[in-house]
């Protein structure tokens, strides 16, 4: 296994680290609501559970250091919702260019920016382009929910409304940290992205023309989706599926021509 943990080395060994020219991957989650079955932390644990999963799938020769995962980021829309934390979409934006600009100054060209939260992609692709332009990093966005899942995992109706607290978190949980999973209080949720999918070409939450929603706008209770279709082996098949996904991006970003980036 080629990963280190970028805290637990030293500044030498770091440096060290970085003249194998490795992939820097920085961890995005949140802490937020995901309704009554699941904790403030669960973008957390699929975000760090998907990359260990990641770390025994890559090749020998693809060094990876593994930054510290930034816990909170940008969350504004489960604000009303107790327990969320969240940094405002600037300030997370900020935050991840001062990360960015550390691993450039550590001698890491490539930085893959991986989020377990769709909150904080349109901040990660502002910041990726402003570290691109600094400090000439090659940056690469990722997410898993950008990954295809498996054929037939969910019907296509969940796929399309359980953005939140669904089934597909939900399955992840329960393979990745079942204790955690409140499974008495799992249900179906409706969403009003149902209605919106059923009568408009266009515009949706999330399809070819979404709007600005607070959670609370899609359902009630800030989830969405089916999560009574979870089950832990449609989670395991989920974290390996996505987990093989994510290591083939590594290696891609690894093997990324850097004299190609000539703007």
């Amino acid at each position: 296994m080629t990963v280190q943990r970028w805290g637990e080395l030293t500044s030498a060994e770091l440096g060290a680290a970085a003249a194998r020219d490795p992939v820097a991957v920085l961890p995005l989650a949140a802490v937020e609501q995901h309704g009554p079955h699941l904790p403030l932390e669960t973008d957390c644990i699929i975000g760090e559970g998907l990359l260990s999963a990641a770390a025994w799938r890559l090749p020998p020769d693809c060094p990876v250091l593994r930054l510290p995962v930034l816990s909170v980021g940008d969350s504004l829309e489960h604000t009303r919702f107790p327990g969320t934390l969240s940094l405002d979409p600037e300030t997370f934006q900020r935050v991840v260019v001062e990360w960015g600009a550390g691993v450039a100054r550590a001698g890491v060209r490539r930085l893959l920016l991986f989020s377990s939260h769709g909150g904080n992609l349109a901040g990660a692709d502002v910041a990726a382009l402003r570290l691109r332009h600094d400090h000439g990093l090659l940056v690469v966005r990722g997410s898993y929910f950008r990954f295809p899942p498996p054929a037939d995992a969910l019907p296509a109706e969940e796929l399309r409304v359980g953005l939140h607290g669904g089934a597909l978190e939900t399955a992840l949980m329960l393979h990745l940290a079942p204790t955690q999973v409140r499974r008495r209080a799992i249900a179906p949720a409706g969403s009003l992205d149902e209605t919106l999918i059923g009568t408009n070409r266009w515009l949706s939450a999330e399809g070819p023309a979404g709007f600005a929603w607070m959670a609370g706008d899609l359902a009630p209770g800030g989830v969405t989706g089916n999560a009574a279709l979870a089950t832990p082996a449609l989670g395991e098949r989920l974290v390996a599926h996505f987990a093989e996904a994510l290591a083939g991006l590594i290696a891609e970003t690894r093997a990324f021509p850097l004299q190609a980036l000539q703007g």
